[in-house]
């Protein structure tokens, strides 16, 4: 164990021990859990630029394929982290209470649930796949492209929700760095995997030397196939050092049943099921703001999905604080730490907010140069630009509102955090892009997230200044 390692382990045992922590302690054990989670997110938004990338050299269609399945696909990732979630926030929980044989009877009904949901998922990706493009609205020379697209990801589903229970485990137990490390890794893996599998066979030439590659010529499926291999690699990976290296978590000389238990089961419905329902209910009005961008043209469209992809950069920082807060929030409430899980709760938020605030600074200098990595065509560079610069604005209140939401999912709250995204996304962001739309095309669209956002995120930030840890009962509310 290194000694960053070591420092970090007995910054948790002080936590799971009630002893104190300085300030100083707080906010270095925040850093260590917040770098590399952040560069593991980055790296995680890196595989969707590569992909949108490569995907993006083929062509207008193409892109514009990919881009019209991608909502429907963060629909079916939102059930997957509905599903995995209660499970990785009640082992934090029964880990902070040094209750480690109950924290790997969790781990073992992850897995049993996990197949479940993966299976079934994956036969009805299978089944709608020829039909889901037609019912977002694509343009038919869309459907082909877009349909395979969506198979392979489907099919695919069992790598991906393994890879997130592993990750979303090994950092309820307080380690990062391997998942982080892992992540970085299946970036690569991706470029490869995409390089052999979208390209035809080529000769190519580097630093004066030339060499043939050889190449399968899929296109936008191997783009599909690529990012499933990748997942599968580091999903073994990371299975690895979860079952048999983690002392806390291990399985191997730990056996026991993987049947599934129903006071474990209500509790994850409670916890899940306001998650997997505000899922639904957000991506499915992300999908409505696809169908509202997608009668503005195939260009339209393509900016659309380059600007998510490039802006993601730019939020995924709040997303591995929001990792953070959560193993360090879920680990003090478990140990009944419950003052220091509000000071986490407060580090955290404030450490978002700052980062995304020079981030939205960054990606309003360098907004073309962002979507020009994805493509060539300046109409769609033009256009996302705009979109990317209206939305660097609200930056700093979209990590609120993620971070804010991470520490109530970590309490085991999560009725109130997904009402108020409900609410937010289809009482705020539908209506005001519908109307937008009309009269200023996708950038209007893009004034309405970015409103959408900064309300969200203030909510947020009220909720989170009326909680009291201390008069919380040990139910969901």
């Amino acid at each position: 164990m290194s000694t960053k390692e070591s420092k970090t382990e007995r910054l948790f045992t002080k936590i799971r021990e009630g002893l104190e922590l300085t300030t100083r302690e707080e906010i270095e054990l925040v850093v260590r859990l917040s770098i590399p989670a952040i560069f593991a997110q980055i790296s995680f938004v890196a595989m969707q630029i590569i992909d949108a990338s490569m995907v993006g050299h083929l062509g207008e269609i193409p892109a514009a394929a990919v881009a019209l399945v991608s909502t429907s696909i963060w629909l079916i990732w939102g059930l997957v982290v509905a599903v995995t979630t209660p499970f990785s926030v009640q082992t934090a929980h029964r880990i902070g209470a040094k209750n480690f044989d109950e924290a790997r009877d969790l781990l073992r009904q992850s897995f049993t649930a996990g197949f479940l949901f993966s299976a079934v998922f994956a036969l009805i990706g299978a089944l709608i796949s020829p039909y889901l493009p037609g019912w977002i609205g694509g343009n038919t020379d869309l459907h082909q492209d877009a349909s395979a697209y969506f198979l392979v990801f489907a099919l695919g589903l069992p790598c991906l929700i393994f890879n997130f229970i592993a990750t979303s485990m090994l950092r309820s137990t307080g380690e990062i760095k391997i998942p982080s490390l892992t992540n970085i890794f299946m970036c690569f893996l991706d470029v490869l995997f995409n390089w052999i599998l979208i390209y035809p066979t080529d000769r190519y030439e580097v630093f004066g030397f030339s060499f043939t590659m050889w190449g399968a010529g899929f296109g936008v499926t191997g783009a599909a196939l690529g990012t499933v291999l990748a997942e599968a690699v580091c999903a073994l990976i990371m299975m690895y050092s979860l079952l048999v290296k983690n002392n806390k978590l291990a399985l191997v000389g730990h056996p026991g049943s993987f049947k599934l238990r129903k006071a474990v089961m209500r509790r994850c419905f409670q916890i899940g099921l306001p998650m997997a329902l505000e899922r639904c209910a957000m991506t499915t009005a992300q999908i409505l703001t696809t169908v509202i961008v997608a009668p503005l043209g195939n260009v339209a469209l393509a900016a659309h999905s380059f600007s998510i992809t490039a802006e993601s950069l730019c939020y995924m920082p709040g997303f591995g604080i929001s990792d953070a807060a959560s193993t360090l929030v879920g680990q003090s409430y478990g140990a009944k730490r419950r003052e220091l899980a509000k000071k986490f709760a407060w580090i955290n938020v404030c450490l978002a907010m700052c980062l995304m605030a020079l981030m939205g600074g960054i990606m309003y200098a360098f907004a073309p140069e962002m979507i020009r990595v994805m493509t060539p065509l300046e109409n769609i560079v033009s256009l996302g630009s705009e979109c990317l610069r209206i939305q660097a604005f609200a930056e700093p209140f979209f990590a609120s509102a993620i971070v804010c939401y991470s520490i109530f999912v970590a309490l085991g709250r999560t009725l109130g955090p997904s009402l108020i995204n409900f609410g937010s996304m289809w009482g705020i962001r539908l209506p005001l892009a519908y109307v937008l739309s009309l009269k200023f095309g996708l950038t209007g669209v893009w004034i309405a997230m970015a409103l959408e956002l900064t309300a969200r995120g203030s909510v947020f930030l009220y909720r989170l200044y009326r909680l009291d840890l201390n008069k919380l009962k040990e139910t969901v509310v």
